[in-house]
């Protein structure tokens, strides 16, 4: 299934009317937060000799810091205004950035022949992706990783959806970050408890690792403490490459 037109039209009209400053969007945390501590996770399991391609980069913040972990690092993002933003920010060209539909089968396919298998990092693209793409989002891991790459998943859990109810009952409603994301008709933590598991599974993938995380925002609750967003994250392998897990 394609992304439909109201979705890509969501993101292209949320990155567009973002600034170019450093957590401007509510996700966009420091990689201290994010990918430094998501990649020693992953860096046991992995080749840091592969590339790593970062699906759902946005402005490439991580995309950048991966960059210094892994030996090549590939930012792709559904959206042209994220892709322009993210190289805009790499002004030291650590990174390459592509605009990549996940639910394009071909195209992924053309990346993976382009670059051989890779290593991923998805953080929270799956929940807020449109049900009917899910699927095709969790192949496309598949189809990067190959044989021997390995990937970071990491996506919100239901109980995120209290914790955005809990920052939107302020007296002035939802943050400005926040409240940008819903004017632009994007729907956080859409994703049950076991649907991440499933569709990884189904797409062929096998789990190494995984566990219980929050993923931190750059936004505030009503009593000025940080927008955490409860997430679960796994590390994963193409279950053809043999390698034994618990998925």
């Amino acid at each position: 299934m394609d992304v439909s037109q109201r979705y890509r039209e969501a993101w292209e009209g949320f990155w567009a009317a973002t600034s170019d400053a450093p957590g401007e969007a509510i996700w966009d945390a420091d990689p201290s937060l994010s990918a430094v501590p998501h990649s020693e996770l992953l860096l046991p399991y992995a080749d840091a000799a592969l590339p790593v391609v970062d699906l759902g980069c946005g402005n490439g913040t991580q995309t950048r810091y991966l960059a210094t972990r892994f030996a090549r690092a590939i930012g792709v993002d559904l959206s042209h205004a994220a892709i322009g933003h993210a190289r805009r920010a790499d002004t030291e060209g650590v990174a390459e950035f592509a605009q990549l539909d996940l639910t394009d089968g071909d195209a992924v396919r053309a990346l993976h022949e382009r670059v051989g298998d890779a290593n991923v990092y998805m953080r929270a693209v799956i929940h807020q992706s449109e049900a009917g793409a899910r699927p095709a989002v969790a192949a496309a891991v598949a189809t990067l990783l190959g044989e021997r790459g390995r990937a970071f998943v990491a996506e919100l859990t239901p109980a995120s959806k209290d914790v955005l109810q809990r920052a939107s009952q302020g007296p002035d409603g939802p943050p400005e970050k926040l409240r940008r994301v819903f004017e632009h008709g994007l729907k956080p933590a859409g994703a049950t408890e076991e649907e991440v598991p499933d569709l990884l599974r189904a797409a062929g993938l096998t789990t190494l690792d995984s566990g219980e995380t929050a993923l931190p925002q750059t936004e505030k609750l009503p009593d000025g403490t940080r927008i955490d967003l409860p997430a679960r994250w796994f590390v994963l392998a193409a279950a053809r490459s043999g390698q034994p897990g618990t998925g």
